[in-house]
């Protein structure tokens, strides 16, 4: 082959290589699926070692032991406020909406303790979520309680260590804007911090252990509105260092819009971020769940992003400022999974994720509903597979370096023909 033919072939093909990782990268990222494996379900009222099962509100997967822990939001008022150890056997999960109950296997009933070594009174406490936080000296958790604003008296949202026995270790430097203050419904002129129920839903951790992110359900009162039919909300992301228990840096993620109007109308309705799961230490699943009176839930499961996202920590409000949000992208809808006599697949109020093991080569995920300890309600477990890779497309930084290469190489080529 004649040298300049050989050159000209040589740097058009690794302009081909370099374009054709692009191009698999780009088609990788874009063929990100859920698969769904089947549910178990759990009747309100089920008990377990003198508590009453429910309110299973935040799930977490502990790999080395191969079992979960989950949070009841149970204020100390059915029983004190704790949280469980659990086995789930994804085996015996069923695509049927009369699942049974048969892999889910409680073990371990904790109590949630005060600083002061107590369990928490009733009405005091509103546990949400909680994560495993990997440790040298051994392995702690997180929880988050979501605080209060109400006519029955305000309290602040926290974020809390706590040891595998329950025993508080620390509370986390949370921004003096999250603290309710003002009226009690949050919608007076000046109001500011929490919203009641909208509050410390979401927590997160790093793979590391370096990094915890906690998010709002809903807007803070002096950062816009709730979300409601046809109005989104933007929420707050906040990042701690988990050394310093310090925030870092603050996004905004924004809700969608309540999916259907209530029935009838002017009933209740509502939609939010309820839980965050970390991909890697900018991207995320997102899970927010829209519920309407007389139409029911429809939950969304969103990749997120906080790549190009402002950080808004020194804001004190969102209002009227000019900001970029995390990017968010529709991953599933879970109104469209089907169960294998080709029914819909019935959803109660999910507002707990964690991955799962591995199985059969396919991360897993599980959801888990919240049955708010109301006997039409029920607690539910969810399982998917996931198909192909959750990372998003590459950030623009990716781009440019693949850009770079590719320049690069023609640069090469022409140095060559020359």
């Amino acid at each position: 082959m004649h040298q300049d033919t050989h050159t000209r072939l040589s740097g058009r093909l690794g302009l081909a290589i370099v374009a054709g990782l692009m191009i698999a990268a780009y088609g990788e990222a874009q063929a990100a699926s859920l698969n769904y494996l089947g549910q178990q379900t759990l009747a309100t009222g089920t008990q377990f070692a003198g508590t009453q099962v429910g309110g299973l509100s935040g799930i977490d997967y502990n790999a080395r032991t191969g079992g979960y822990f989950a949070i009841s939001d149970d204020r100390s008022q059915f029983n004190p406020a704790r949280f469980y150890g659990l086995n789930l056997d994804l085996a015996q999960f069923q695509r049927s909406n009369t699942p049974g109950s048969a892999g889910v296997a409680f073990n371990q009933v904790t109590t949630l303790l005060t600083a002061g070594g107590s369990a928490f009174g009733a009405l005091t406490v509103d546990p949400e979520s909680i994560r495993l936080l990997p440790g040298a000296s051994g392995p702690t958790l997180l929880w988050t309680n979501e605080g209060q604003r109400s006519a029955g008296g305000f309290q602040s949202p926290t974020l809390r260590q706590a040891a595998l026995d329950g025993g508080h270790l620390r509370d986390f430097s949370v921004p003096a804007a999250y603290m309710p203050t003002g009226s009690s419904s949050g919608a007076a002129a000046g109001d500011s911090g929490i919203r009641n129920n909208l509050a410390f839903e979401s927590l997160t951790v790093s793979k590391d252990g370096k990094t915890a992110w906690i998010a709002t359900e809903n807007a803070l009162a002096q950062d816009g509105p709730a979300a409601a039919f046809g109005v989104a909300s933007p929420s707050r992301v906040a990042q701690f260092n988990v050394a310093s228990g310090l925030r870092e840096r603050e996004y905004v993620y924004l809700t969608d819009a309540v999916t259907d109007a209530p029935n009838p109308a002017g009933s209740f309705a509502t939609n939010g971020l309820v839980e965050l799961l970390a991909i890697d230490d900018s991207h995320f699943l997102a899970v927010e769940r829209s519920f309407s009176t007389g139409v029911g839930n429809n939950i969304r499961i969103y990749l997120s992003s906080t790549a190009g996202a402002s950080d808004v920590s020194g804001l004190a409000s969102l209002a009227g400022q000019s900001y970029q949000a995390m990017s968010k992208s529709l991953l599933l809808d879970l109104g469209t999974v089907k169960n294998d006599d080709g029914s819909a697949l019935l959803l109660d109020n999910v507002e707990g994720i964690t991955f799962g093991p591995v199985v059969n080569g396919k991360q897993t995920l599980v959801l888990v509903a919240d049955n708010n300890f109301a006997s039409s309600q029920q607690t539910q477990f969810i399982a998917f597979s996931v198909d192909g890779a959750l990372a998003p497309v590459p950030e623009p930084t990716s781009w440019a370096l693949m850009l770079s290469g590719l320049l690069a190489l023609g640069a090469a080529a022409r140095k060559q023909r020359k």
